[in-house]
């Protein structure tokens, strides 16, 4: 993680420097690459830290003042500890949950409709021979079988390609 401590009317020394790279090891552990500003000033009797964290297209911020810097220092490790754990906590439960909903939606597209009617179409009988049945079959290349009225018998037939693929059959009732 690059550190970069800056000091406003404030001489950083080595001991604060060792200090704040010290408390940041805290947050270092949430990210694998990462960008601190650390930025110690003083006004008035306040000793004021100001700590910016850019990791993993994240943003946190935190800025204290208490008359000991130290104190501030370690206030706002605790306040940007709480902030990325929230935020990590919530990317966890929205990947938990796109998880699961992917999972629901798997589960409904496995699951095979058996023994039901999931379709109707509806067309008009008219009545040809059987000849004629095989000509209009052979038009519609992707239809595998025909209904017609059967203009010798006056029943209704159905027409299919069988598996030869070159043949056809008559499926005729009896009574």
């Amino acid at each position: 993680m690059k550190v970069k401590i800056t000091g406003k009317e404030l001489k950083i020394t080595e001991a604060i420097k060792a200090y704040v790279e010290k408390k940041l090891e805290r947050i270092d552990k949430y990210f694998d690459e990462g960008e601190v500003e650390v930025t110690l000033k003083t006004e008035k009797n306040e000793q004021i830290a100001e700590i910016y964290v850019s990791a993993n297209g994240e943003k946190y911020r935190a800025v204290t003042e208490n008359k000991d810097m130290y104190a501030s220092i370690d206030k706002d490790i605790d306040i940007l500890e709480g902030q990325i754990r929230k935020t990590k906590t919530k990317k966890e439960k929205m990947m938990k949950d796109a998880s699961l909903k992917s999972k629901e939606v798997e589960r409904d597209t496995i699951t095979e409709i058996k023994n039901e009617i999931v379709k109707t179409s509806y067309y008009e009988i008219k009545p040809i021979t059987p000849e004629d049945a095989v000509l209009k079959l052979q038009e519609k290349p992707s239809h595998n079988f025909l209904t017609f009225i059967n203009v010798d018998t006056g029943k209704v037939n159905v027409i299919h390609k069988l598996k030869d693929g070159k043949n056809y059959g008559i499926i005729e009732p009896e009574a």
